[in-house]
């Protein structure tokens, strides 16, 4: 697998070099049409200035950025254990020395990408409709798709290719609107005097590059991009060693994306559409260089021709044989090193109505959480959701009728601390009295699994199925609030 990680590298260097010489291009010949003595020197220096800048940015927080722009939450075990669990296995089935963080975007659309400058520092990102439509295997195959993007370091050409596009297309634009607004008087009257020719020629040069570089540069991002979709493909069968779990993921995925393109509000941006493991913003009928992704059918056809075998041989085997070009996905020297194993048994039952209807309510309990919304379970089988804005201390099911009160910490003070408090003296009007310490609050726990209150300061506080301990602490004032577990 190293070899076609070095493989990879290798290629990578090649491509951010042409789209750097087009960079570069841009710039020179811009700054040539400004100044034809020292113009192209500036011009070019200002290319690759703009490009630093971008790349700076991009290295110190782009991980941050791409993440808030779709609104991720990050979570916990005890807020997803299956999801974590499956993420945690394919880290070690990877050979990877650390566990990726783990986000959850609140989006209906299924869908998964992964994103870091290195695999210590990166991030799995699912929708909560991936949680909602598949199973455990389903769930693993697309988990190890993105966990082989980190492990083939993908996500770090990838941000850099990134950048690289997106300054040849700042560049451009704000060169073209310049020309728009201008009127292209200045070279008109330049022409007249003498020498115009030349720059006449530089300015259609520009031009052209303009027009035609942010294009080459995409085709350039998108080949790339497709190529490292196969390799992702053939390290998530090889991690969960059973590829018809990505194969049936990705069809449930791309059938979803075609019923969902119409009426769905995606969080997906034009940024980070390339990087899921189906790209949301792109038709079904998207296809050759102006594709970021491969077909969905044709992948899916290369995994399920696998046969028995979930190696990367295997998975050659079948590219060949599905795509009929001569050209190889996985280099040979890969192809030796990789030892041949069997396809392992699906690990889950056939799904069912029931299996696919408690999956959703645990992913829409799981926003719920993650939104802060009070879970209040009524006994007509009625879960209440009590947006964190709600004022009142009580309200009534909308199904039974019931009053609920809405569960919060109460001011604990124990009768030690009341009776020291009654026997000490007045302080006397003409001394400051010292700030007094906020007596400690208390929240007794009602029922097993997810429980959910308000801090007095209005803050939802969350106790997992799995919290033994005495106290916790308000996420927003801070506040310590003693756990009483009824025991």
């Amino acid at each position: 697998m190293w070899e076609a990680i070095r493989q990879n590298r290798r290629r990578s260097r090649v491509l951010i070099v042409l789209m750097g010489l087009i960079l570069v291009a841009l710039g020179v010949t811009i700054g040539m049409m400004v100044d034809m003595q020292s113009g192209g020197v500036i011009g070019g220096a200002a290319a690759v200035g703009v490009w630093m800048i971008m790349w700076l940015v991009a290295t110190a927080g782009g991980d941050s950025i791409l993440l808030s722009s779709v609104g991720a939450a990050e979570i916990q075990k005890e807020d997803a254990p299956q999801l974590w669990n499956v993420v945690e296995e394919m880290t070690i089935a990877s050979g990877m020395g650390k566990m990726p963080r783990v986000f959850i975007i609140d989006d209906d659309s299924p869908n998964a990408f992964a994103v870091g400058r290195s695999p210590d520092s990166a991030a799995v990102a699912v929708t909560s409709g991936l949680l909602k439509r598949l199973n455990r295997d389903e769930l693993q195959g697309v988990v190890a798709h993105e966990i082989g993007h980190i492990r083939n370091l993908d996500v770090r050409f990838m941000t850099l290719a990134g950048v690289m596009v997106g300054s040849i297309v700042l560049i451009s634009d704000v060169f073209l609107r310049s020309l728009w607004f201008s009127g292209g008087g200045r070279r008109r009257s330049s022409s007249r005097d003498g020498g115009g020719q030349a720059q006449l020629i530089i300015a259609v040069l520009a031009i052209a590059l303009a027009i035609l570089g942010p294009i080459l540069a995409q085709l350039l991002y998108f080949a790339c991009s497709r190529k490292r979709e196969y390799l992702a493909d053939a390290s998530g069968a090889r991690f969960t060693r059973y590829p018809e779990g990505l194969a049936s993921a990705l069809e449930k995925i791309s059938k979803s994306h075609a019923r969902l393109a119409s009426t769905s509000d995606s969080r997906a941006n034009r940024v980070v559409a390339p990087m899921y493991i189906v790209n949301p913003l792109e038709g079904r009928s998207a296809v050759g260089l102006s594709a970021t992704h491969p077909p969905i059918e044709t992948r899916v056809k290369i995994l399920r021709g696998m046969g028995g075998q979930a190696g990367l041989a295997a998975y050659e085997a079948a590219y060949r044989q599905v795509t009929g070009e001569g050209r190889q996905c996985i280099d040979a020297r890969t192809i030796e090193g990789d030892e041949g194993m069997a396809v392992r048994p699906p690990s889950v039952k056939p799904d069912t109505k029931q299996g696919a209807v408690e999956r959703a309510r645990e992913a829409g309990d799981l926003v719920d959480r993650m939104a802060q919304y009070l879970l209040i379970p009524c006994a007509c089988g009625v879960r209440i959701k009590v947006p964190p804005k709600f004022k009142r201390n009580s309200l009534k099911c909308p199904r039974c009728g019931r009053d609920h009160d809405v569960p919060a910490a109460v001011a604990a003070m124990t009768a030690a601390a009341a009776i020291g408090a009654a026997a000490r003296p007045p302080i006397p009007a003409t001394v400051p009295k010292a700030r007094k310490a906020e007596p400690p609050m208390r929240y007794r726990r009602k029922r097993e699994g997810w429980e959910s209150f308000r801090c007095q300061c209005g803050q939802t506080v969350q106790l997992s199925p799995s919290f033994s301990a005495d106290a916790t602490r308000c996420p927003k004032c801070n506040a310590r609030i003693e756990i009483d577990h009824g025991g």
